[in-house]
């Protein structure tokens, strides 16, 4: 699983002109499955996720985490982000998981999220939506974050 994350001071997702989730200070994510991922991935990128420290201390120190700040979550599914750019000009989708996995794990990963950091906080976008996602990056900051199978770990 991958996690594209921005500290943003607000951020909003809009379909057919209806906003679907919007956040004030706290984390925009880009959410995506890969085809050999499962549960165990999104709950141990989740984890990661609640507890990564990109929120600046007293000093002006990354040290607190978005469940620190009680800042807001948008999570937004996003499958382009496992594409194989290695060769060629366009980019290749094999690696990310099929639609239907893709929308479980998502699916899940938003309920657990809503679980741990609370319903109020997470928004979200549509799987399969043709969304416009606004955001302000606050810094900017922005951080990669990806969980993989034990089998594929290298």
């Amino acid at each position: 699983m991958i996690a594209l994350l921005q500290r943003v001071s607000q951020a909003a997702v809009v379909v057919d002109g209806q906003t679907l989730g919007a956040i004030g200070p706290g984390l925009m994510v880009l959410v995506c499955a890969e085809r050999h991922d499962g549960v165990a991935q999104a709950d141990a990128l989740l984890k990661k996720l609640l507890a990564y420290r990109v929120f600046s201390d007293e000093a002006g120190k990354m040290n607190r985490s978005v469940v620190d700040v009680q800042g807001g979550l948008l999570l937004i599914p996003q499958f382009t982000l496992a594409a194989d750019t290695n060769s060629g000009t366009r980019p290749s989708f094999t690696p990310a998981a099929a639609p239907e996995l893709g929308r479980q794990l998502f699916e899940h990963f938003v309920a657990q999220a809503r679980g741990q950091h609370g319903r109020e906080k997470v928004g979200t976008g549509r799987f399969g939506a043709d969304m416009k996602v606004s955001l302000t990056n606050d810094g900017p900051v922005t951080f990669w974050l990806q969980v993989k199978p034990p089998a594929l770990v290298s």
